[in-house]
């Protein structure tokens, strides 16, 4: 009897896929600009009910607004064998959430990134007011298609 093979994939399953966009700290969101041309920045965010949430400012916000189509990739690994991400296609909306779901994003942000944040008091004045006045746009990212994904080390 012939030995049957098993094929060898770098593919994670869905729930892996989740757990590492629960897990990662730093995800890269790509918006489009007026011309088309795609930006990618860094962004603090968390996952609820299968949708990533990101409290923030500035041009994305507008972006967004202006195009909903945008994506989300998390990675990690510094050795091409332990190179993984996701990479998620969304569509992209401001919203103004319910005090429920306000309260969880908080929440959720809040426990997240307790380690990461600078101490309030030892930022300066000027960048501590800035923030308080201009983190108040909540963007909520569903994802749409399929999700693409890789994990080298299962490889090994």
């Amino acid at each position: 009897m012939a030995e049957k093979k098993t094929k060898l994939t770098v593919r994670m399953s869905p729930e892996e896929c989740w757990e590492m966009l629960e897990n990662s700290v730093n995800g890269v969101f790509t918006t489009l600009r007026a011309n088309g041309q795609p930006i990618a920045l860094p962004v603090w965010y968390v996952v609820l009910d299968q949708k990533i949430y990101m409290v923030t400012r500035g041009k994305k916000v507008v972006r967004v607004r202006n195009d909903q189509r945008c994506s989300f990739l998390v990675e990690a690994g510094d050795r091409w064998a332990e190179l993984r991400a996701v990479h998620v296609e969304c569509v992209g909306r401001v919203i103004e959430p319910s005090e429920e779901l306000a309260q969880r994003i908080a929440v959720a942000l809040d426990e997240k990134y307790a380690p990461y944040r600078t101490a309030q008091d030892v930022m300066p004045e000027q960048t501590r007011d800035y923030y308080e006045k201009n983190l108040n746009s909540t963007i909520e990212l569903t994802p749409v298609g399929k999700i693409l994904n890789w994990d080298n080390s299962k490889l090994f």
